[in-house]
């Protein structure tokens, strides 16, 4: 080839890699920002995370936040491209940026007495008039609709024989079920909305028979039928013989003057069934009061304690348990006093993740601190090329994951979700986490795991240091490495005793029957679990054989440090677990000797025979780490 043919070859490649040929660099402060500007320098940052998700960020730009600043918003980033990543770091001096997926409730008049012990967040409040064009149904059904398809058959009229209160009630009758919701619909016309602004939705309804339906849809009244809120999971609404009233809050993510609501009934509406609906209202209100979703868990005086969340109000008789109120929206604690007297700082963590990354690729996060989530810290399926590097994570998890009757608490620190393959988590602090502080982990339909690092990370008082698992079997696993990392104190943290299935394990295998082939766990330690050091006792002797495991330092007083289907291993029976499985000739059974465990300094003694191996003595003082509520 002609020596400059190949070098514009090059460069042409080198052009279509970079999307981006000139990088630009965001800045986002909370302290000094204002969201009118352009971003571009420290001068004029934006002040808000919405603003930031809003921005036409670019494959190769960068977004700095500035440290010692704090928000409490969702990141939601986008997706960069090969060769050119997008960034999100941090600039100036002091702590790292601080992303809380909380709110706080430390003002007296955030809370209102009710029986005995028990105290209620208040509930949103008006602040606008009615936006419904014909609310009351008072001049006919002009302003409604229904529509059917999929061979469902359902018929509306206005109804001014049965009503109570209301002037007038809107029946809707089905004659034919749908299979799904869309086939029968109930939808108001057009009005308009304001993009960040809280709505709430109020309405009357009784049935002929009890109906459990879906939270009406706020969206747009046009193909391609987008939503236009965010959507907390909120439980179904539960419609019986007998008039009750209804409240939905929505946060509107867009402005938009096509605005509809939409009742999707056709999976949910039996042949045969009536449904009346009165009294409907929407109005703006005060969004500084809502909790949107639900509350995971509940942080007291710079992390002094932790909230006991209960399943039903009637459980609430001992101080520091509460339990969230799905149709009110408001958490309600058992306290002696009015909460906000009794504790000068009350974080409510939501159920959401602190950064959603779903379907993004191309992404690095650096110097970030993410605090007090009730879902995932970094969470989002269907994700490659992430790399989180220098970054901190506590007190993640906790919340009701499905909401309803089916009450199961999840939240890990950093899950790769799904399909999710070329990624990397280095130099990490990890801690308090209610499930895993590391995993990838999915159910299919096939979704196979590859190159995925976990290397030289910190993680303690989480129920799980690692978990893993994989379905179903058309699934593959390969080139999954966790090596470096000291995990100290499996299920020591402040979920494990409320969990209903308290284990604390620091590598947490469950049933996993996709192919898995070179997978290597080396040079770790891992010091003390409340059950099992390595658990897999769902794994065949064959998975267990393709994990590539060596100089690891095991330390478990107590109980079964591995658990395998052959049997439990104790620490004393550490050397029977090698010779029978031919594994980690180099391992030991060890005594780390960090400095103050009891104050977070895990550095390593001087005599320590661990200081060879885990993680980076610069990463293990980790004692900065408490108390972060209290601000930067």
């Amino acid at each position: 080839m002609n020596r400059w043919i190949g070098i514009a070859a090059v460069a042409l490649v080198s052009l279509f890699a970079v999307p981006n040929a000139v990088a630009a660099v965001y800045h986002v402060s909370s302290s000094d920002g204002d969201d009118a500007d352009d971003g571009l320098s420290p001068e004029t940052a934006w002040k808000t995370i919405a603003r930031l998700n809003r921005g036409a960020i670019e494959p190769g730009d960068s977004v700095l936040l500035k440290r010692g600043d704090m928000w409490r918003e969702q990141l939601v980033p986008r997706s960069g491209a090969e060769g050119a990543p997008i960034t999100y770091g941090a600039y100036g001096t002091g702590r790292k940026p601080l992303l809380l997926g909380s709110v706080e409730r430390n003002d007296p008049g955030d809370w209102v007495r009710g029986k005995d012990n028990v105290w209620s967040t208040k509930e949103p409040e008006p602040v606008g008039d009615e936006i419904l064009p014909n609310p009351s149904f008072s001049d006919g059904h002009a302003s409604w609709n229904m529509h059917h398809e999929g061979g469902a058959v359902a018929r509306g009229a206005v109804d001014t024989d049965d009503f109570d209160t209301a002037p007038a009630s809107y029946a809707v009758t089905c004659e034919q079920a749908g299979e799904n919701g869309s086939h029968i619909q109930l939808y108001v016309v057009p009005f308009s909305i304001q993009q960040g602004k809280l709505y709430r939705l109020t309405f009357r309804a009784k049935a002929s028979e009890t109906l459990a339906v879906r939270t009406p849809h706020l969206m747009s009244a046009g193909p391609p039928w987008t939503s236009y809120c965010r959507a907390p999971i909120q439980p179904k609404i539960e419609i019986g013989a007998e008039w009750a009233t209804y409240h939905r809050y929505y946060e509107a993510t867009v402005t938009a003057d096509d605005a509809r609501f939409t009742f999707f009934f056709g999976d949910m509406l039996p042949a045969g069934a009536t449904l009346h609906i009165d009294s409907c209202s929407f109005v703006e209100c005060d969004g500084n009061t809502l909790l949107p979703c639900d509350v995971g868990n509940i942080i007291f005086d710079g992390e002094k304690s932790c909230g006991v969340k209960v399943w039903e109000e009637p459980d609430l008789d001992v101080p520091g348990e509460y339990w969230y109120d799905e149709a009110r929206n408001v958490v309600t604690l058992c306290c002696t006093d009015n909460p906000a007297v009794v504790h000068p700082d009350i974080e409510c963590a939501l159920r959401r993740h602190i950064i959603d990354q779903s379907g993004r690729a191309y992404v690095t996060y650096e110097n970030l601190c993410l605090m007090y989530g009730a879902a995932h810290g970094i969470g989002g399926g269907s994700t490659h090329h992430i790399i989180v590097r220098d970054c901190d994570l506590g007190y993640i998890g906790g919340g009701d994951q499905s909401g309803g009757d089916h009450t199961v608490r999840y939240g890990n620190g950093i899950e790769f979700w799904g399909a999710a393959h070329d990624s990397l988590v280095e130099r990490c602090r990890l801690w308090e986490i209610y499930d895993a502080a590391l995993t990838n982990q999915s159910s299919g339909p096939k979704t196979d795991h590859y190159n995925i690092t976990y290397r030289n990370n910190v993680i303690w008082n989480s129920e799980y240091s690692f978990e893993y698992w994989n379905r179903p079997e058309a699934s593959e696993t390969y080139n999954v490495r966790f090596e470096g990392n000291t995990c100290i104190n499996a299920g020591h943290g402040w979920g494990h005793t409320q969990r209903p299935d308290p284990s604390g394990r620091q590598l947490c295998f469950y049933t996993s029957p996709a192919v898995l082939r070179d997978m290597t766990i080396r040079d770790n330690i891992f010091y003390e679990a409340t059950k099992n050091a390595f658990y897999a006792p769902a794994w065949p002797r064959e998975a267990i054989d393709a994990l590539d495991m060596d100089g690891n330092a095991w330390h478990q007083a107590e109980g079964a440090m591995i658990s395998f289907q052959s049997g439990p291993y104790s620490m004393a029976e550490f050397a029977k677990y090698q010779a029978e499985y031919g594994k980690e000739p180099n391992s030991t059974v060890t005594a780390p000797t960090f400095l103050d465990i009891a104050q977070r300094d895990f550095r390593l003694a001087e005599d320590s025979t661990c200081r060879d191996i885990g993680a980076d003595s610069a990463l293990l003082d980790c004692r900065d780490t408490l108390g972060l509520a209290t601000g930067p």
